[in-house]
């Protein structure tokens, strides 16, 4: 393995990390303004709440679960479907 096929491989993983990340902030934010609990708005998602944690510490969601998240957050989906759109580079492999 090269040097520069290591570094390309470890910024991908950083910018991956960073774009999981930003969304995570984006839905604790939103979470938290709207005065719901990380139970509460797991449990209106149909998520268990490690899986909700998961997403605001950076993991990116799987996409079926954008709707369910939007709703129990009481967010238009076209809002969180920008913000995937916007953080896609944590999908991007």
């Amino acid at each position: 393995m090269s040097m520069n096929s290591f570094n390309e491989d470890a910024l991908c993983q950083v910018r991956r990390m960073a774009w999981g990340r930003l969304f995570g902030s984006c839905i604790e934010e939103t979470r938290i303004a709207c005065d719901r609990s990380v139970d509460e708005a797991a449990h209106l998602a149909g998520m268990e709440t490690s899986e909700w944690l998961a997403v605001e510490a950076g993991r990116v969601p799987d996409p079926a679960q954008l709707h369910p998240m939007s709703d129990s957050l009481g967010l238009r989906f076209d809002k969180i479907a920008l913000l995937a759109f916007i953080c896609q580079g944590s999908w991007e492999q």
